[in-house]
């Protein structure tokens, strides 16, 4: 964990923009969430507490590095080590006010059910672009149907 601290939107945007250089290509996504895998028919809601379409960039690149994710549609699975890395290098954001930080606490949320679940999957889901496409998968589609609605 990091003594960095945030405290300013300025702070906030400079840290979005180092990280969004840092990753060669890097384009954002048109959408981007973390989830909780399901068993079964699931709805977007059940899996996604929370979708970001166009906005929240910052959490976005936090979980681009971490996944090792540059551009396009792709789903991750997250296992402990690296959903508490994507935390800790969100963290330093906390200390600016004037944002909520929803993510930082979803993502919170979702490792300690999946803590509590047997069996539950972290899932991180990239959408480049909000068509649709055959090739996805079953949480790319969820996340599309979150992200339309």
């Amino acid at each position: 964990m990091t003594d960095e601290r945030w405290t300013t939107t300025e702070e906030i945007a400079a840290a979005r923009e180092r990280l969004e250089n840092a990753i060669e290509g890097y384009e954002r996504p048109a959408a981007y969430a973390v989830g909780l895998t399901v068993d079964g028919d699931a709805s977007a809601e059940e899996v996604f507490p929370r979708v970001n379409r166009g906005e929240n960039f910052l959490p976005a690149v936090v979980l681009a590095t971490v996944c090792g994710h540059v551009r396009g549609t792709a789903t991750y699975l997250l296992d402990e080590q690296r959903l508490q890395e994507a935390i800790d290098l969100l963290s330093p954001a906390e200390a600016c006010t004037a944002y909520d930080h929803p993510n930082l606490a979803v993502w919170r949320r979702v490792r300690a059910e999946a803590a509590d679940r047997p069996g539950a999957r972290v899932v991180a889901v990239f959408l480049g672009d909000l068509e649709p496409s055959p090739t996805e998968g079953r949480y790319e589609r969820l996340l599309r149907e979150a992200a339309a609605g």
